[in-house]
């Protein structure tokens, strides 16, 4: 009777996560219609991403992960992977015939992170309930689908990867709750192979999740030694597989930035260590025999991989010193914790800091088994977040559990209390919390507040009409333009970029005398530049006095400019003339 009552709740628990996501969904897409259907996609990841179907879909190589028309011919090899194509890409595939090619895109971008949202919130559902807390599986699905900022991963038109990266570590947390059995074991191992396929983004929480199965096996739990096995066998077999299967072209580039050979070496390497020390299970029955062998085997680790782990510490240490400066140390969610603001502190980690919270008092009053490994991701999230916010991410959707907990307990004690616990779980209170925090910057004088961007739909479409060219513009125009358009764009916001984005820096920053032989090496046909171009930059970092952009935006143009007509939502757009462009430093 139990295990029916069990697969009862399971099946109402997809129901309920199903038909809030899709309401969600639908009221979101409502919403962002006027963009939406124009495939005018939430972020510049998504529309790169689109795009990276669109080649595949087209006839580039499965295994050619590079977008041709970005930075320096013949394109940029991207870190991405093309696991995360899948099943958009199936979806258009199916669809396009029937709907037409707009249509097909247009259902894709709205199914796949709808599904992916209700996977996560019947995800947390089960891990409510692994944790004894099976009274409150629905309360957390509601605090799931309202939690700040993770969230916004999952809204239409979020096709970009990390969505999916939630899920599968949604599901190792799950089976970590579990009781350990081989089959569990073994699909953590492929969660675990397909999340690092897909970006090492999750890389920390994987070392957990890894590190939760290891101290199980060094203690001689029951089964420690099948779990550890299981998973460590899981992922190798999935590592192999991926390596026949999804490993790009450039999987020999040397770095640690996406699924390439250093990475893959090192978790085959990895894997195989723990596969042998559970192996050894026998030969060492005690816990200090299995601790010694983990220390000899990790120091060997150690040493083989010590370039390349010097690497991963490090991966954007090849970026150009002028780009990190402008545009990584402005990216808001790689902000460390403490060099964010009050406001992004509050609205990217509010919940996860109330979460976790919880999920110690509960760890610490009620003293399951199960709670401690809950908190023990709640606190990867945080230091994570402590280098980079994104870590909040998955500390909110792990509060979820925690939360409905407190205010299960919360409804005991009277209204006031339950009211009070619910609005420290709603999660999307804290990004308007936080804007009550911030003073936003006035728009630049003699502009409307909703004509300032260079990826508005009608800037892209200004530059859609125009004959194929080279484009020079700010880094997210560039992601658009790429995607909405036929033209080559020099700049993009992505890292191994780095020629083409440190080119568009030196091009709009430096001085305007030296623009113009920038735009001779690149072939450039076409320059961009808008009112809220580069205003995200220090004081000190904006457009001086004497360059380019701030002569463009007074009104001086250089004589190898040619305005093109029509200044739509704010966009300067000229034509480059090559024959009065004269040679000159270009530096």
């Amino acid at each position: 009777m139990g295990e029916v009552h069990n697969s009862r709740a399971r099946r109402g628990d997809a129901a309920v996560a199903m038909a809030l996501a899709l309401l969600l969904a639908a009221a979101a897409s409502l919403c962002a219609w006027p963009l939406l259907a124009r495939l005018h996609l939430p972020d510049t990841d998504d529309v790169v991403r689109l795009q990276q179907i669109r080649d595949w879909l087209g006839g580039q190589h499965f295994a050619d992960l590079s977008q041709h028309r970005l930075g320096a011919a013949p394109g940029l090899a991207m870190h991405w992977s093309r696991l995360p194509d899948l099943v958009p890409g199936a979806i258009i595939r199916a669809l396009a015939p029937v709907l037409g090619s707009h249509a097909a895109e247009l259902a894709a971008v709205i199914l796949w992170p709808t599904l992916l949202f209700a996977a996560m919130l019947w995800l947390v559902a089960q891990i409510t309930r692994a944790a004894g807390q099976g009274a409150h599986a629905r309360t957390a699905i509601v605090i799931a689908a309202i939690g700040f900022p993770a969230t916004t991963l999952f809204l239409p038109g979020r096709i970009d990867h990390h969505g999916l990266q939630i899920v599968l570590m949604l599901g190792i947390v799950r089976a970590l709750l579990g009781r350990p059995r081989l089959a569990t074991g073994a699909a953590t191992g492929v969660a675990t192979a397909a999340s690092i396929v897909i970006g090492l983004e999750t890389a920390p929480f994987l070392l957990i999740a890894a590190a939760l199965l290891w101290a199980r096996w060094v203690r001689s739990e029951r089964f420690g030694g099948d779990a550890l096995g299981s998973f460590a066998a899981g992922t190798l077999v999935a590592m192999l597989a991926a390596r026949a299967i999804f490993a790009p072209a450039s999987f020999a580039f040397s770095a640690c930035d996406g699924f390439t050979g250093r990475v893959f070496g090192a978790t085959i390497t990895t894997a195989s260590a723990a596969l042998l020390l559970a192996l050894a299970s026998n030969r060492l029955p005690r816990p200090g025999h299995r601790l010694g062998a983990s220390i000899a085997a990790a120091a060997i680790i150690g040493a083989a991989l010590a370039p390349a782990l010097s690497a991963c510490a490090a991966p954007y240490r090849t970026v150009d010193p002028l780009v990190a400066r402008l545009w990584l140390g402005h990216v808001g969610e790689a902000q460390p914790l403490l060099s964010a603001s009050l406001a992004d502190v509050v609205g990217y980690c509010g919940l996860m800091l109330l979460g976790l919270a919880a999920g110690a008092v509960l760890a610490r009053e009620q003293r399951r088994a199960r709670w401690p490994v809950l908190l023990a991701f709640q606190l990867g999230a945080l230091v994570i977040s402590f280098l980079q916010l994104r870590g909040a991410y998955l500390g909110a959707v792990l509060a979820a559990p925690a939360l409905a907990t407190m205010i299960g307990a919360a409804r005991a004690r009277g209204t006031l209390p339950l009211a009070g616990a619910w609005l420290g779980s709603a999660g999307i209170l804290y990004p308007i919390a936080a804007q009550a925090l911030s003073t936003p910057a006035p728009p630049p004088p003699g502009t409307r507040h909703d004509a300032l961007a260079c990826t508005s739909p009608a800037v892209i479409e200004r530059l859609r009409r125009l004959a194929p060219g080279t484009l020079i513009a700010p880094m997210d125009a560039g992601a658009y333009a790429l995607a909405g358009t036929r033209h080559r764009v020099i700049a993009a916001p992505y890292h191994r970029n780095n020629a083409g984005n440190a080119a568009m820096y030196r091009f709009f920053l430096g001085p305007a005398r030296h623009a113009s032989a920038i735009a001779q090496r690149w072939n450039a046909d076409y320059v961009l530049i808008c009112a809220d171009s580069f205003t995200e930059l220090a004081a000190t970092d904006r457009p001086p006095p004497g360059s380019l952009a701030s002569e463009l935006r007074a009104g001086r143009a250089p004589p190898w400019l040619s305005p093109v007509e029509d200044r739509t939502h704010g966009a300067l757009l000229f034509a480059v003339k090559r024959d009065l462009s004269a040679p000159g430093p270009a530096h």
